[in-house]
């Protein structure tokens, strides 16, 4: 005659099958979550937020959230005068390009390539090149500062003749020396009585010849 199992054995069992098959879903997505990387694509030049749009629908449509997990268009925003008044507009830092973070196999592959606009993966056609973990922190990085705070938008270059439109030197012509896009700030060589002298301005207050 057997004896019976002790009630408390059993219990213990329960618990360890539990707590092993909890461990088998974290480890799983954790495996999920690395074997994710950043990827970039090739789209039609001035489509790329249609093209992150249609991508978006068919990753949906198929259920595909936990393996495409995040498309991102890389813009900035930038400042700039026009006719007097002062706007932000969204300025693309990769034209032609859209970065998607996803887990890359034949199925994946097969829905964003099939993606309307979508050229191909940047690498060789049957290896796609993943970001690396710099590239990947220093786009999103160049994306946020952006939208923090929109950056002059700066168009001159050194050696440019330019005409001073604004300040003490209106309408002074003038040479552009040094050119600073983070503050929007221009340095410009003028002439003032037969002398020449470097002055420093805002990007606003000159306009090319």
């Amino acid at each position: 005659m057997s004896l019976p199992e002790n009630s408390e054995t059993e219990e213990e069992n329960d618990l360890e099958t539990s707590e092993e098959e909890s461990a088998k879903v974290v480890n799983n997505e954790i495996a999920d979550e690395l074997d994710k990387k950043w990827y970039i694509l090739r789209v039609q030049s001035n489509k790329e937020d249609r093209v992150k749009t249609n991508l978006q629908k068919r990753v949906i449509a198929e259920n595909m959230q936990h393996v495409i997990s995040d498309i991102v268009v890389p813009s900035e925003l930038v400042s700039e005068i026009k006719k007097g008044s002062k706007r932000v507009v969204e300025r693309k830092l990769y034209p032609g390009y859209v970065m998607v973070e996803m887990e890359l196999n034949d199925e994946t592959h097969f829905i964003v390539k099939g993606t309307p606009g979508v050229g191909d993966f940047v690498g060789p056609p049957s290896k796609p090149i993943p970001m690396s973990d710099e590239e990947v922190e220093r786009m999103l990085a160049n994306c946020s500062q952006s939208k923090d705070k929109p950056k002059p938008k700066v168009s001159f270059k050194k050696g440019q003749n330019i005409k001073i439109k604004e300040g003490p030197f209106e309408n002074f012509d003038g040479i552009v020396d040094e050119v600073n896009e983070q503050k929007g700030i221009v340095k410009v060589i003028v002439g003032i009585f037969g002398r020449y002298t470097q002055v420093e301005l805002e990007y606003w207050q000159v306009e090319s010849l």
